[in-house]
């Protein structure tokens, strides 16, 4: 691959490309796209990077879906990103089918001790000794041209991927830690991961176990019919309903248009547009059930339930501190509270999590 920064922009350009990477292991692989005015990503560059150097793919050109499929797509290949998942559910559309096997080197730092979130630049920093230009993080990718300053930052956003990774594997495999990697990676193979289901879309909503129990269902169908308009007119869902309204909408129940313009939650026009999809919602939701309704526990812990939940906190953070990792990556306060809630330690926990924590937790969850 010729070392160039200047964008792909015709299949003509990018055979070559895919000649050569059809011989490489694994390739470094990274995107940059915009979704602040749609539903969905928009691609406007892939950056990619074997041994031999970099190439920048120009989607808003004259490559194909094909051009790019050609490139990303490529079974038993290894592709290195970090932070992997928004990157390949925005690829996914441009492919024919899955992009993995995927090599995350967010998760894999995370299994050598660094924080579950480290990103691309400090990790760069602290493992290769290499400081990023950090300017364009945030700039508008949709524009052309782009600058000379940009382009560099994309290709900087591959360049180190692959010695990164080698180094990563490296310590995981000193740690002894190899399978938990391929464990963790596998999840990023699921396509489930990356598939839009509006009834899961309530869980975006942060709290919402401590609603009553006809509120989740209300708010459960609200966010289900906003998926479902945000998706088929491909705008971001907080513009077809903010989550403050959609929220204020499930606990007060209106009945009619007149009930729902009182509730000011709306703009007089889009109540006009989305009033009647809106109470249809609510009516919809007097059919659901409560399977999976979070019960709502009125007042605060009892003495008994605080004290559980502080030995189960510091019983998985002693674990994850003896493990030199951060307690989150072993187990959130999410799972801690479904263990308070009653499900079984091995319904919450699996693999090399729950190797570890199945002894230290079990007792204390059972009460």
């Amino acid at each position: 691959m010729t070392p160039s920064l200047s964008p792909l922009t015709e299949s003509d350009a990018l055979a070559p490309i895919v000649a050569r990477l059809t011989e490489a292991p694994r390739i470094a692989l990274d995107t940059e796209f915009i979704r602040e005015r749609t539903y969905y990503a928009e691609l406007a560059l892939v950056q990619i990077a074997d041994a031999n150097g970099i190439a920048l793919l120009d989607p808003l050109a004259k490559l194909s879906r094909e051009d790019i499929g050609s490139v990303v797509h490529r079974p038993g290949q290894c592709k290195v990103l970090h932070a992997a998942r928004q990157d390949v559910e925005v690829l996914l559309p441009w492919t024919d089918g899955p992009i993995g096997p995927i090599f995350d080197t967010q998760i894999a730092a995370g299994l050598c001790g660094y924080a579950p979130q480290i990103g691309y630049g400090e990790l760069v920093a602290k493992e290769m000794g290499v400081v990023l230009e950090k300017g364009h993080a945030r700039t508008d990718w949709m524009r052309r041209p782009l600058s000379d300053a940009q382009l560099q930052y994309a290709a900087d956003d591959v360049r180190y991927l692959l010695p990164l990774a080698a180094q990563l594997e490296s310590k995981l495999a000193e740690l002894g830690r190899t399978d938990w990697l391929a464990e963790d990676l596998a999840r990023l193979a699921d396509p489930n991961l990356y598939r839009v289901d509006p009834a899961e879309a309530w869980q975006r909503f942060k709290g919402i176990e401590a609603l009553p129990v006809a509120e989740q269902i209300r708010l459960r169908a609200l966010a289900a019919w906003r998926e479902e308009r945000a998706i088929r007119r491909n705008l971001p869902r907080g513009w077809v309903l903010a989550d403050d309204a959609a929220r204020s909408i499930a606990r007060d129940c209106p009945a009619t248009i007149d009930d729902l313009r009182k509730l000011d939650v709306m703009a007089p026009g889009a109540v006009d547009k989305m009033g009647d999809g809106i109470l249809t919602a609510l009516g919809s939701a007097q059919a659901h059930s409560a399977e999976g309704i979070v019960q709502r526990i009125e007042g605060r812990p009892d003495p008994v339930e605080r004290e559980r939940q502080k030995r189960l906190s510091q019983a998985a953070k002693d674990v994850a501190t003896s493990l030199g990792l951060a307690p989150e990556l072993l187990a959130t306060q999410r799972d801690l509270r479904r263990l308070l809630r009653g499900e079984a330690i091995e319904a919450v926990f699996s693999g090399w999590r729950f190797s570890h924590l199945a002894e230290p937790l079990s007792g204390i969850a059972t009460g």
